[in-house]
């Protein structure tokens, strides 16, 4: 039940929305809204292909999360859906066995020619992995999970790897610092390397792109890094090897040196759409200049672009709210669930599977997350690992993707701890270092008896600084008895709400509330914040599990500039 303060923020909020496609009607298209996709969404890169129904494909960086690679599927750039995931089986790639937070599947190129979808990428990790860490991954049939191939391996110079096709049909791999090769698909055999263009001298030449069109070989690239000096930049050549020549008006995409919300515009990708107009997909931060809070990380945002003969593209600014060339509103978008932005209504029914957009650190041990077990219908048993804050073993962990700037997430937990420091229970979790978590633990008291509370603790501080110190509560006597929602809200932008409260209708805690600023940079500056819950022996010998039921997530608002918010959508 929402506060009479959300009920006051609907009415302004829509009252926004609305002068903003007043002002998208007056310009004669539409209103194209930032992000595209909210929440996590790094490193994009799109299709649009006529062959499926002209549908817009598009993939994102998952990193270290599971099942990975999501290949989202949109007809309007507007409604998206999840069409699957190219990476689902561990016998794919098991190798998450890594110690970097911030390692794993990196930037990922998603092309189609001749029928077949291409994602093609590189694993990051410590160099304990012999193997080679560029993988290629192929489907005849992007709307199933079981379709997308074994990988083809291969040997990059550099992360960030492209696919291209030459007009003979040859097939090229292009790397960061612009490294180009053939690359044969079924074996991963690269040819001899040339390097196009190293950019226009700052950090970071990556995220290359290579286009042909009106007889000249585009090349895109990122430079500045993936902080609030990133840029997009690009060159082109007669031939595909080069000369390449950067274009006088670089950068052609960028956020920096200003004010914008929206900041660390970069690693673009461009695509046309159905009618012939250009689009420019990037990962943005909703943080401002000041670079601090943004729990969300890098976001994928859309904006148009037009591309005369013979020209460099003019590529708009990335701005919360555009006005965009106009594509007809559809929500008949294939998928393997509901329309991104539906809230969370997840009772785990005998039979069912867990929903598509609920996600796991690493591989996880499958065998602790068990729909409705006997005794006990309509609830997801999480059986607990031994810790979440360290080691490369799986962890006792599911979660969503916060994708709202204000929003509420529940769950019930019913939990009967046994052993000293056993704990269940909701985490705002950026990477293992980095999260905060509200369970119920069992501790003991000064008489050495056992004895439950409620715990909000944080792991790491990350832009905050020094993790706050804990907050504890006893459990009321008279809550024993019924499952205990535990909850988290963002009131605003800088803040998470910890709640608790008894199912039978017994009262509410408040535990706190903590700066967003705790899951933002530190140990994750490439990821984004999740929503879950977890079970834990915190190191010691407990196997009690919980059983989680009433999964809720509603998103209530986005803010897409300085000082607008718009309902979620």
């Amino acid at each position: 039940m929402f506060s009479p303060c959300w009920r006051i923020f609907g009415i302004i909020a829509t009252s926004l929305s609305a002068l903003v496609l007043a002002d998208a009607a007056a310009n004669g298209n539409k209103t194209h809204l930032n992000p595209t996709i909210p929440g996590w969404h790094s490193d994009p890169s799109c299709v649009f292909v006529p062959e499926w129904d002209d549908t817009f494909f598009c993939v994102t960086s998952t990193f270290l999360v599971t099942p990975a690679i999501p290949v989202h599927a949109s007809k309007d750039l507007v409604n998206w859906r999840l069409a699957s995931h190219a990476l689902t089986r561990e016998t794919q790639w098991p190798h998450f066995n890594t110690t970097g937070q911030n390692e794993g599947i990196f930037a990922i190129t998603l092309r189609f020619h001749q029928g077949t979808f291409y994602a093609i990428t590189f694993f990051v990790s410590d160099g304990s992995n012999p193997l080679p860490p560029g993988l290629l991954f192929k489907t005849t049939d992007p709307f199933d999970d079981a379709a997308w191939s074994d990988p083809v391996l291969f040997r990059p110079g550099n992360i960030d790897p492209d696919l291209f096709w030459d007009d003979d049909n040859v097939p090229y791999m292009t790397c960061a610092e612009s490294f180009i090769s053939t690359i044969d698909l079924d074996t991963g055999a690269l040819g001899p390397v040339t390097q196009l263009w190293n950019g226009t001298g700052d950090r970071n030449p990556e995220g290359p792109h290579v286009y042909k069109k009106d007889g000249w070989y585009y090349l895109l690239i990122a430079e500045g890094g993936t902080e609030v000096n990133h840029t997009v930049t690009m060159a082109r050549s007669r031939t595909l090897t080069g000369t390449y020549v950067g274009f006088e008006g670089n950068p052609v995409l960028t956020n920096k040196n200003t004010g914008q919300y929206f900041q660390t515009v970069g690693h673009a990708d461009l695509f046309k759409d159905g009618t012939g107009h250009w689009w420019a997909s990037a990962l943005a931060t909703r943080s401002g200049p000041e670079w601090v809070n943004y729990p969300m990380g890098r976001e994928m945002v859309v904006t148009p672009a037009t591309w005369e003969e013979g020209q460099f593209p003019v590529i708009s600014p990335v701005r919360g709210s555009e006005s965009a060339w106009a594509l007809p509103v559809s929500k008949n978008v294939r998928g393997r669930g509901p329309i991104y932005g539906t809230p969370d209504v997840f009772d785990f029914a005998p039979g069912t599977a867990l929903p598509t957009n609920l996600l796991f650190w690493r591989w996880p041990n499958l065998s602790s997350f068990t729909i409705s077990p006997p005794g006990h219908p309509n609830t997801l048993r999480i059986s607990p690992s031994p810790d979440i804050s360290s080691g490369v073993d799986p962890i006792s962990f599911i979660a969503r993707l916060q994708t709202d700037t204000l929003f509420e997430y529940s769950v019930d937990v019913s939990f009967a701890p046994t052993q000293l420091d056993e704990e269940a229970g909701i985490t705002v979790f950026l990477t293992q270092l980095q999260h905060i978590d509200l369970g119920i633990v069992q501790v003991v008291d000064k008489l050495n008896h056992g004895m439950l509370q409620l715990r909000l603790r944080t792991t790491g501080g990350g832009n905050f600084g020094a993790a706050p110190p804990a907050v504890v509560h006893p459990i009321p006597n008279s809550w024993r008895a019924a499952p205990i929602t535990l909850a988290v809200r963002a009131d605003n932008d800088t803040h998470y709400t910890f709640s608790a409260s008894s199912n039978s209708g017994l009262g509410r805690i408040v535990l706190g509330a903590l700066p967003a600023t705790i899951v933002s940079g530190g140990t994750g500056p490439f990821t984004g914040t999740l929503l879950g819950a977890y079970a834990t022996a915190n190191n010691g010998t407990g196997t009690t599990p919980a059983f989680i039921s009433s999964w809720r997530y509603t998103g209530i608002a986005q803010k897409i500039d300085n000082h607008t918010f718009v309902p979620s959508w």
